[in-house]
C-alpha cells in the first residue's frame, strides 16, 4: 500500500470531513424542498413572479431629490406575469427540477468521494472519476438552467406585454463559469496527477 492510501486523518480532519457529509446532505434536502415550494406556488400558473434580464432597458426609479423620479438601466427586475405561456411554463418546472437535481447529483459525487477520504483513499481513478463527473455535470446543467430561466423569462415578458416587447436576453454568466471551469480543470488535474504518482509509488514497492 502506498503512503497516500496508508494515510489515516486524525480527529479534527474526520470530523471537518464528516460535517462537510453533513452539510451537503442539508443542502441537498434544502434544493429539493426550495424546487417543490417554487413549483407548488407556480402550479396554479396565475401572477407568476420572474427574475428577468434586460439589455439595456431604461426605467424610471425614485432616486432623485425628494423622491424626485430619474432614469435608471435596468440589468435585472422582478416581474409577475398574470399567465406564462405553455412553453414558458413548462421551461419553470424543468428548470427547478435540473437545479434540484444538479446540486443533489453533484453532492453525491463529492459526498462519496469525502466517504473515499474518510476510508483512506485519497488518490484514485475511482476519485479522480467522481471530480470530473461533478464537475461537467455542474458546469453543463447550469449552462441549462441558464437557457430555462431565459425561455421563462421572455415567456413572462411576452405575456405581459402581449408580444409588443423584444427582450430575446440570453443570460449565460460565462466569467464565473470560466473561473469554475478552470477551478474544476485544476482540481481534476491534481487528483489526476496524484492516481498516477500513488500507482509509480505501488510499482516500486
Amino acid at each position: 500500500m502506498s503512503t497516500v492510501e496508508g494515510y489515516r486523518q486524525s480527529k479534527g480532519d474526520r470530523a471537518s470531513i464528516v460535517a462537510f457529509i453533513v452539510a451537503g446532505v442539508v443542502l441537498a434536502g434544502w434544493s429539493i424542498v426550495q424546487a417543490v415550494r417554487t413549483i407548488v406556488e407556480a402550479a396554479a400558473n396565475r401572477d407568476v413572479r420572474v427574475l428577468a434580464d434586460f439589455a439595456g432597458t431604461t426605467a424610471q426609479a425614485p432616486i432623485g431629490p425628494g423622491g424626485a423620479m430619474r432614469e435608471v438601466e435596468l440589468a435585472t427586475a422582478y416581474v409577475t406575469a398574470p399567465q406564462l405561456p405553455v412553453a414558458s411554463f413548462v421551461a419553470l418546472i424543468l428548470r427547478e427540477i435540473l437545479a434540484a437535481a444538479t446540486v443533489v447529483g453533484v453532492i453525491v459525487c463529492l459526498v462519496w468521494l469525502a466517504v473515499n477520504v474518510l476510508r483512506g483513499r485519497i488518490f484514485s481513478r475511482g476519485n479522480t472519476a467522481l471530480v470530473a463527473i461533478a464537475s461537467i455535470y455542474g458546469l453543463v446543467a447550469w449552462a441549462g438552467i441558464a437557457l430555462l430561466n431565459t425561455m421563462v423569462a421572455n415567456g413572462a415578458i411576452a405575456r405581459i406585454s402581449d408580444r409588443d416587447f423584444d427582450n430575446p436576453v440570453m443570460s449565460i454568466p460565462l466569467q464565473p463559469l470560466l473561473l469554475l471551469a478552470f477551478a474544476a480543470a485544476i482540481v481534476a488535474t491534481a487528483f489526476t496527477v496524484g492516481d498516477r504518482m500513488r500507482r509509480d509509488t505501488e510499482g516500486l514497492v
